[in-house]
C-alpha cells in the first residue's frame, strides 16, 4: 500500500495484533472499538486503515506485533512540568503523619524563580521523555510556578518548544509579595502578565479553591483570557465544594479538573455540557485525600478523562498506566472505561479529534503493550508494559 497521493511517504502495516483498541465505536459497538486479530496501516504521520489482520492491505514495511495489544497513545491533559526543585520533605512529612508548613506551592515558586532557563528546560524534557517511555504521546503542561510576568512568560516559552498544549496558569496561587493585595494580583494576571503570556499559550487555567481564587476572581481571570483568544480550563472542586465546576460549565471550559467534591447540581451541569471532568487520582494517592467518584460521573453521562497531574507537590508521577490502575481499583471505573478516559477522554479534554484514537485520519500515535490485552494495564499495576511507542508514525520508544 505505497502512497497513492504522489508523495514519497511510505506505508507500514502492523500485523499480529491480538487486540486493537481503536476508540472507534463502529467496530463492535463499544466505545473502545476493539478489533481482535487485527492490523493497522500507517502512512506518514497518520493512520490510514484498521481491520482484521487477514484483510490487511500490502505496505512498504511490515511489523509483527507478535500477539500483543495495541492502544492509542495516552493523552495526558493535565500536568505541571516547568519547575525546579522537589518537595521530598513535604511528602515525607505528610506520609509520616507530621504537620508540614514549609509553604507548599510557594516552595516550588521560590526554586523555579531561582532556576535558569536551561535548568527548567532540562527538567521539562526529562519528564516528557519519562512520560513518552510509558506511552504518553500527547501532553498538556502549565505555567504557574513563576507568578511574575517574566517567570510565567518564560515558562510558557520553554513549554511551547516541546508541546502544542500549553496552559497559562498565572492564577495558581497568590504569591507572597501580593499576600496583602490579592485584587492587585488578579489585576496583574489579567493585565500585564496576560499580555506577556497569551502569545505562548493555547489555554488559560485558574485554581478555583478556598485559599487560592474565589469564583468572582476566577471568572474575571478566565473571561480576560477568553478575550485574548485563550480557551478556559479550571482546577475545580479538589479540596472542597465550591464554584469551580459551575464556572467551568458557564464559560464552556474544555475541562473541569479534579472534581473530587461534587453536588448533584455539579454532576448534572457537567452531564449537560461539553465540559470534560478530568480526574487526577495521583493527587488523591499522594495526599491521602478522598477519591473522586468516577462511577457517579459516568453513570450520569459525564465525559471523563484520566490524567496524571504530574507536579512536584501533590502528584509526582508521569505514569498514566499507574493512574489507570488507581481509577479501576479505587474510583469505580472498569478497565475499558479507564483506558478510554486516558486516551479518547484526554483528547476530549483538549478538544482534539486527531489523537486518542486509532482510525483513518488520526495521528499515528500508538502503544504496543507487552501484553495481549489493554486490561493488563490495570491487571498488572506497576509493570512497564509499553513495549513500543509510536508517535506521528515514527517508533519513538
Amino acid at each position: 500500500m505505497s502512497s497513492t497521493t504522489g508523495s514519497d511517504r511510505t506505508a507500514t502495516v502492523i500485523t499480529g495484533i491480538a487486540t486493537l483498541v481503536t476508540n472507534d465505536p463502529s467496530h463492535g459497538g463499544s466505545p473502545l472499538g476493539v478489533i481482535r486479530d487485527a492490523a493497522l496501516v500507517l502512512e506518514g504521520d497518520r493512520v490510514v486503515w484498521t481491520g482484521a489482520s487477514g484483510r490487511a492491505p500490502a505496505a512498504d514495511h511490515r511489523v509483527d506485533a507478535g500477539g500483543r495489544a495495541v492502544i492509542p497513545g495516552f493523552v495526558d491533559s493535565h500536568s505541571h512540568l516547568v519547575f525546579a526543585g522537589d518537595r521530598t520533605e513535604e511528602f515525607n512529612a505528610r506520609m509520616s503523619g507530621r504537620a508540614y508548613s514549609a509553604g507548599g506551592i510557594r516552595t516550588t515558586v521560590a526554586a523555579t524563580r531561582a532556576a535558569g532557563d536551561a535548568e527548567l528546560e532540562a527538567n521539562l524534557t526529562r519528564y516528557l521523555a519519562e512520560a513518552l517511555r510509558q506511552g504518553t504521546t500527547t501532553l498538556e503542561t502549565k505555567s504557574g510556578y513563576g507568578l511574575t510576568v517574566g517567570d510565567e512568560s518564560r515558562a510558557l516559552r520553554i513549554a511551547a518548544r516541546h508541546t502544542d498544549e500549553v496552559t497559562y496558569l498565572g492564577a495558581h496561587v497568590v504569591p507572597p509579595e501580593y499576600a496583602g493585595d490579592p485584587a492587585g494580583y488578579v489585576d496583574l494576571v489579567t493585565g500585564e502578565m496576560l499580555d506577556a503570556c497569551a502569545p505562548h499559550a493555547r489555554w488559560i487555567d485558574v485554581f478555583c479553591e478556598r485559599g487560592a481564587f474565589d469564583g468572582d476572581q476566577a471568572r474575571a481571570i478566565l473571561t480576560a483570557g477568553k478575550a485574548r483568544g485563550l480557551r478556559p480550563r479550571v482546577h475545580a472542586n479538589q479540596l472542597g465544594h465550591g464554584p469551580g465546576v459551575q464556572l467551568a460549565v458557564e464559560l464552556d471550559a474544555a475541562s473541569a479538573d479534579h472534581c473530587t467534591h461534587l453536588t448533584d447540581a455539579d454532576v448534572d451541569a457537567l452531564a449537560h455540557s461539553d465540559t470534560v471532568a478530568t480526574l487526577l487520582p495521583g493527587a488523591e494517592f499522594s495526599t491521602r485525600a478522598p477519591w473522586p467518584d468516577a462511577r457517579r460521573l459516568l453513570d450520569a453521562g459525564v465525559t471523563v478523562a484520566l490524567s496524571t497531574d504530574c507536579n512536584p507537590g501533590s502528584s509526582f508521577t508521569s505514569s498514566v498506566p499507574f493512574c489507570i490502575a488507581l481509577a479501576v481499583r479505587d474510583m469505580g471505573m472498569t478497565p475499558d472505561e479507564a483506558v478510554w478516559s486516558a486516551t479518547a477522554g484526554g483528547a476530549a479534554a483538549l478538544r482534539r479529534t486527531d489523537v486518542g484514537r486509532l482510525a483513518p485520519g488520526a495521528r499515528a500515535d500508538l502503544v504496543v503493550l507487552d501484553a495481549p490485552s489493554h486490561v493488563h494495564l490495570a491487571y498488572r499495576p506497576g509493570v512497564p508494559l509499553a513495549g513500543q511507542v509510536w508517535r506521528g508514525g515514527v517508533r519513538a520508544v
